[in-house]
């Protein structure tokens, strides 16, 4: 049984139209008509969908399917016009030209509530901001802007036409709207009927090769507008005022983008700027604390302790490693030490606090910019549960069996519970499997550390005292184990991600999903939480681990209990410097490497003389952009949003990093939209989905790290609670003797010194940690604790004090709704009525 429910479409007799299937060839030249053309060859009918195929050897199967499928099409009520193959550019490419009529577009608005205005808008406008003026540079002409009048707005009801306002059936709908009614068709229309399946969708079709390709038209070329006054040129307009570079400093043409691509692209590039214009206030407080350390290099009392003779030149220090490493002096780190203070100092701690109250702001201020565009781009009564009853395609193809739904009283798919949890199984187990394959990769690289450092060391001079022990005149092993472990790292991270994209996509594929919605969640919680661990685990190692495990000479601690590989060391300047240059070469490799792919995409749509080369070739020509188009452009957000915040404290300079990317990132993505890709197919989002609750977590989490970042990475609370608690006069003088303990080792006139905290040789607690070891942990304890109920108080406060949606905006709300209420109990307009004339099959789940 088919489990669409079939209705009848019945059409007025004065405005009927005959539906006919274009296959003659034609032998028009292609002069006659405008290359830049939307319409059918009558030049009234709008070209609403495209598709292409190229004969094959395998064509009778296709052939059969293509006359099946487009016969199905034209009982939905959808007009056909093919364009042969002798009259393209390539000689080879067919091309099917689809028009939705009024009476299609009317009934599936019906059927997808799609709102429509009814009513201009009267609610008085808010008065102009004070010193408006000063924002003008950064304005956009009002036309681009706000493209369409702004109305209230109703879900179309078929009954009552006459209740909304419609002017001209032809443009009463936007081209996003008609692409979207017809994809929805072209997915659920069937090709093939047997007993047990009905096969259907145009993906299916795409995937066998029946079609090589499905697609709405671009309404202009991208860099000059249309001759015919009837197509609006909007993709020019983008490309004009959006897509060019020197245009970064402008405001985006949200309203445009919406009524161009649809709700969902432009509820992306809605937040992408968003995020741009907030980390503005982040990157120039966190330049402000980079040059707060770079101007008080002369404060900076324990390094220039380091590196004077007096001091830092008569401390010998243990050796970092076992048999290749000697003794060093101290002031071999001088550098790295000066270094070090530059993102080691104060203003790390009180930009720390800064991001955890700026990451609560972006995330409440965003709420309220959302729940705008959430009304005025007329998605407050779209819910998610809209699309859950849209199942996908695949969906209905691969489950076989068949259940009563209680809600509709008709049979449906359904994945029986025995096959979904064998599934999910499998999916947890190859997920658990490329996370574990992460670790053992970090595992190597920490192995690659350790083993490097004591080659750098074996190249040293035997000389323990007289020399500074350096590879090169400013890098210390320390720092080139880093830099190379890190670019090591890297190479991998990109390596896996390569690997892991096919293998979450195919194993979200194996779960069939029953919608997309569900399809899309699914494939974000795998993606993410594997990039999660891949970019951010060696950033955490750095942090959280490196140093933190040692032991002492005599007792040190080794990789895995067993190996000869002793466990790493900081350096005498502190951890927070490599987890800098981790932070780094990871983040800016990553960007960089994302703004190289994006630079050589292919260019085309210029390739061919413009007076032989029509709409639909150029745009078949284009790049098509996948359902999961969108999906990549958040993830690589979402990801550099995770190295801004969690581990901002160990490089202030990493907002404003992001934010040079991201000015540059809005404009290339622009720039692929209008002139690489073909126009994606409309679809409606009312959020950006599952990342809101991602960078939720991201933002809770990324209050803990910066936190313990400060406390246990740092060396600021060490040097805090020797100031006020060991020193005589409130100053630093002394900090590097106090803060290293005494090694004796018979045959040297001097004591050796490592870095820790513990009692000498000889004591009577030889070698265990002094007391000033535990008050500087309940120090850091404190400061943990402290820091975090802060962050949360103002968290909460923040989200307490900043209501999700504007007054105005419930306000206008309240007003639209009276309105429909109000209109439609006074409405006295009759549902029309038309003969039994044509009858038509429509495909819906939701009736």
């Amino acid at each position: 049984m088919d489990h669409f429910p079939r209705q009848r479409l019945h059409l007025h007799t004065d405005c009927v139209c005959v539906l006919t299937v274009y296959w003659c060839v034609l032998t028009v030249d292609k002069h006659q008509q405008s290359k830049d053309s939307v319409f059918f060859r009558d030049g009234k009918r709008r070209i609403d969908f495209v598709l292409s195929y190229v004969d094959d050897r395998d064509g009778e199967r296709k052939q059969e399917r293509r006359r099946e499928y487009e016969a199905n099409l034209q009982k939905a009520g959808l007009e056909l016009e093919t364009e042969d193959k002798s009259v393209s550019d390539d000689r080879k490419t067919y091309f099917v030209k689809i028009h939705a009529p009024w009476e299609v577009l009317a009934t599936y608005a019906d059927v997808l509530k799609i709102k429509v205005p009814f009513k201009e808008n009267d609610i008085p406008v808010p008065q102009d901001i004070p010193m408006d003026w000063l924002f003008t540079p950064f304005r956009l002409p009002d036309h681009i802007m706000n493209p369409e009048p702004d109305y209230f707005t109703s879900p179309f009801n078929k009954g009552k036409i006459d209740f909304f306002l419609i002017d001209d059936k032809e443009t009463f709908f936007p081209p996003s709207v008609r692409n979207r009614i017809v994809y929805y068709i072209l997915a659920r229309c069937p090709y093939h009927k047997t007993d047990r399946e009905d096969k259907k969708g145009i993906k299916r079709l795409l995937n066998n090769g029946t079609y090589g390709s499905a697609f709405p038209l671009h309404d202009s070329r991208y860099w000059k507008p249309s001759r015919d006054s009837n197509s609006e040129s909007e993709r020019f307009n983008l490309y004009k005022h959006w897509a060019q570079f020197f245009s970064f400093f402008k405001e985006q043409p949200l309203n445009l983008i919406r009524k161009y691509y649809g709700e969902k692209i432009g509820i992306y590039f809605a937040w992408l700027g968003f995020y741009t214009e907030m980390l503005f206030f982040a990157a120039v407080v966190g330049l402000i604390c980079f040059l707060y350390g770079l101007f008080t290099f002369d404060d900076n009392v324990w390094s220039k302790e380091i590196c004077s003779e007096e001091i830092g030149g008569n401390i010998i220090m243990c050796p970092l490693c076992d048999k290749k490493c000697g003794y060093w002096k101290l002031n071999s780190t001088c550098n790295s030490s000066w270094q070090s203070h530059m993102f080691d100092n104060v203003g790390t701690v009180f930009f720390a606090i800064f991001m955890g109250i700026w990451v609560t702001l972006f995330l409440e201020f965003w709420k309220r910019r959302q729940a705008r565009l959430e009304y005025e781009w007329d998605l407050v009564d779209f819910e998610e549960e809209q699309q859950q009853l849209q199942l996908r395609p695949e969906y209905e193809t691969k489950c076989t069996s068949r259940r009563l739904n209680r809600v509709t009283q008709e049979m449906e798919p359904y994945l029986p519970v025995t096959s979904q949890c064998a599934r999910t199984f499998l999916s947890g187990a190859t997920v658990i499997f490329w996370i574990s394959l992460i670790i053992a990769c970090i595992i190597g690289v920490i192995a690659y550390r350790l083993a490097v450092y004591a080659a750098f060391a074996s190249i040293m001079k035997d000389s323990p005292t007289n020399n500074i022990h350096m590879v090169g005149s400013l890098i210390t092993p320390q720092l080139a184990t880093s830099v190379t472990a890190s670019c090591i790292n890297f190479v991998i991270i990109m390596i896996l991600n390569l690997m892991y994209e096919r293998v979450a996509i195919w194993i979200t594929d194996m779960e069939i999903p029953k919608t997309h919605l569900e399809y899309e969640n699914k494939l974000t919680v795998k993606m993410f939480l594997f990039q999660f661990v891949n970019y951010y685990s060696s950033c955490f190692y750095v942090a959280f681990f490196k140093g933190k495990f040692v032991g002492h000479p005599g007792d040190y601690i080794y990789m895995f209990g067993w190996s000869k590989l002793r466990n790493e060391e900081c350096d005498p300047g502190g951890c927070l410097i490599e987890l800098t240059t981790q932070l780094v070469i990871v983040m800016s490799g990553k960007q960089v490497w994302g703004n190289v792919q994006e630079a050589l995409v292919p260019r085309k749509a210029r390739s061919h003389p413009e007076s032989r080369y029509s709409r639909w070739e150029q745009d078949h020509d284009l790049q098509n952009f996948g359902h999961l188009g969108l999906f990549y452009e958040y993830l690589e957000m979402v990801i550099q949003f995770g190295f801004i915040t969690l581990f901002v404290a160990s490089f202030p300079l990493a907002p404003l990093l992001a934010l040079l990317n991201n000015i540059i990132e809005v404009r290339v993505d622009a720039w692929k939209f209008t002139t690489q890709f073909r126009r994606p197919v409309a679809s409606k989002a009312h959020s950006i989905g599952a990342w809101q609750e991602i960078l939720n977590g991201v933002a809770v989490l990324s209050v803990v790290t910066n936190a313990f970042i400060v406390a246990f990475t740092s060396d600021m609370i060490p040097r805090l609670v020797y100031m006020y608690a060991y020193s005589n006069d409130l100053s630093m003088k002394g900090y590097i003797n106090n803060s290293l303990s005494v090694f004796n080792i018979s045959g040297f006139s001097e004591d050796n010194r490592y870095r820790d905290y513990r009692y000498p040789s000889g004591h009577e607690k030889e070698y265990s940690h002094t007391m000033q070891f535990w008050h500087i942990l309940a120090a850091k304890l404190a400061f943990i604790i402290i820091m975090e109920h802060v962050a949360f108080m103002v968290k909460f406060f923040v989200a307490w004090m900043i209501p999700d949606v504007p007054s105005e905006v419930k306000a206008r709300i309240k007003r639209e709704r009276y309105l429909i209420q109000e209109y439609l109990d006074d409405c006295c307009c009759t549902p029309m009525i038309y003969p039994d004339i044509s009858r038509h099959v429509v495909l819906s789940e939701c009736l």
